[in-house]
């Protein structure tokens, strides 16, 4: 590791990444921060919005700024999972099959407009998302590390497009709705392009390398956390099960997607211990979209949203210190088979 990226911590790689993107998008702090989040503690993101409000520019304009390589899927209802996967093909020359890899293979991938594809289509991410590998005719092929799969998809109101089944939605640690920009938030857009009208994501400079990126991983990895704060995050998806506004609650893969997330979020803010702020800061993002509500709160018009916030209202948030040291020979703990 370069003497430079030793001494880049967490709040710094937030930073310098955030200050880059911001060379070409306006008003998108939190969305750049969660990526970070997700890429820290391997988690995938859904980003969500009408067209024309740069989600597919956020997160190109976030893989130039790590180094990371980076391929986009346009999702269209005539994809296979073999176009993103890929798939063998024969070449006469050696007369054996050959492998060819499709865009899926990257750091970053960009499943653009995902619920435009058929439910079958976004079947072929889920291997990639949940075990960093994929499978090619009965051969097995890693994926590069970070892997962090990026998909927009438009509102369900929209025409011709697909809700995503319940095991797809919960492959994602993150939700993210994005709005349009406020008025000054648009006007600063407006001069910015009046000026440079070819600005994009092919203006954003690498800002970090590798090594600060596995730097502030180890930083996440090592932050604290208390056991009443594991014990908060424990009462809030038990909440989500038994509340009568839901069908299906959030799952454990969805429970440790919080335990992960907030532990970036420490660091990020340069804390060794997570604090139950953390927590209720990114549990509508990490876990409404997991969420299957009941028929009489679908009727009711109430969303996964209003659902976790209602939660978060009646769970008592815990109190008293949460950055005591961590024991010092800390019990074993099995595969993390939801990460």
């Amino acid at each position: 590791m370069s003497e430079s990226s030793s001494e880049t911590t967490p709040p710094e790689l937030y930073n310098t990444l955030n200050e880059e993107v911001s060379r070409v998008l306006v008003g998108n702090e939190d969305v750049v921060e969660r990526l970070l989040f997700a890429l820290l503690t391997g988690g995938h993101i859904l980003l969500e919005g009408v067209p024309g409000i740069a989600k597919t520019v956020t997160a190109e304009s976030f893989a130039r700024t790590s180094g990371l390589s980076f391929n986009r899927i346009q999702m269209t209802p005539d994809v296979l999972p073999a176009d993103i996967t890929g798939t063998t093909i024969y070449r006469d020359a050696t007369g054996e099959f050959e492998t060819q890899r499709g865009p899926i293979f990257a750091n970053i991938v960009v499943a653009d407009e995902i619920n435009r594809t058929t439910p079958k289509t976004q079947s072929a991410l889920l291997e990639a998302m949940e075990e960093g590998q994929v499978t090619i005719e009965n051969e097995t092929l890693t994926l590069p590390k970070p892997f962090l799969v990026i998909a927009t998809q438009n509102p369900l109101e929209m025409e011709g497009v697909y809700d995503l089944p319940e095991a797809q939605r919960d492959r994602f640690q993150f939700k993210l709705r994005l709005g349009y920009p406020d008025q000054d938030d648009e006007r600063q857009i407006l001069d910015r392009f009046d000026v440079e009208p070819d600005l994009g994501p092919s203006s954003i400079q690498q800002v970090v390398d590798d090594d600060d990126i596995a730097a502030a991983q180890a930083a996440v990895s090592e932050v604290f956390v208390a056991q009443t704060v594991k014990d908060y995050i424990l009462n809030i998806v038990t909440a989500t099960r038994e509340s009568s506004q839901t069908e299906i609650g959030a799952s454990p893969r969805a429970a440790l997607d919080l335990l992960h997330a907030s532990k970036a979020r420490a660091a990020i803010a340069g804390r060794e211990y997570v604090v139950p702020d953390d927590v209720k800061g990114l549990a509508v993002d990490v876990l409404a979209h997991r969420i299957v509500l009941s028929t009489d709160a679908e009727l009711s018009d109430m969303t996964g949203v209003d659902a976790v916030e209602t939660v978060l209202e009646t769970v008592e948030t815990p109190s008293g210190n949460v950055a005591e040291s961590p024991p010092e020979d800390p019990p074993e703990t099995g595969s993390d088979i939801w990460s």
